[in-house]
């Protein structure tokens, strides 16, 4: 699972998820990308589940590019706790996501292989996605 090696602060604010994503949307390092298109936290179990369901799909032919790393911690307090005694302890990580971001990039495959990979990855995240080709993202598309 991916996790910061260290921290500065291990408790983070929970933030505000507004906007659409500035960095990290166009498709750089591979030919087809799967694009936000809503905010959300995506947990790094879900990234790695997105990332199996793919390298599955295309049978390790090919090559897959994760572009979201879960930076921030999200907290929790044990069940049946009083009320105060400070913050929770760090539970699990998350990456913020906004629309327009690309999450996963594929390269080597054909469209349709990239397409029932990113299909199947889509199915493992929280959030709306869309099948990109690179040079094409801002076109709109219809959904993966």
């Amino acid at each position: 699972m991916l996790m910061p090696k260290r921290v500065k602060r291990r408790r983070v604010h929970r933030g505000r998820m507004k906007g659409i994503a500035t960095k990290g949307n166009t498709i750089t390092y591979g030919t087809y990308g799967l694009i936000a298109q809503e905010c959300g936290w995506i947990t790094s179990n879900q990234i790695e589940s997105a990332r199996i369901a793919m390298t599955r799909s295309i049978k390790r032919g090919g090559k897959v590019f994760i572009k979201i790393f879960p930076h921030k911690s999200v907290t929790k307090k044990p069940a049946e706790v009083r009320m105060g005694s400070g913050k929770g302890a760090p539970e699990f990580w998350v990456a913020v996501v906004k629309p327009g971001r690309v999450m996963f990039e594929i390269e080597g495959v054909t469209e349709a292989q990239a397409r029932e990979a990113m299909r199947l990855a889509s199915h493992k995240l929280p959030v709306k996605s869309k099948f990109a080709i690179k040079g094409q993202e801002l076109a709109e598309g219809g959904e993966a």
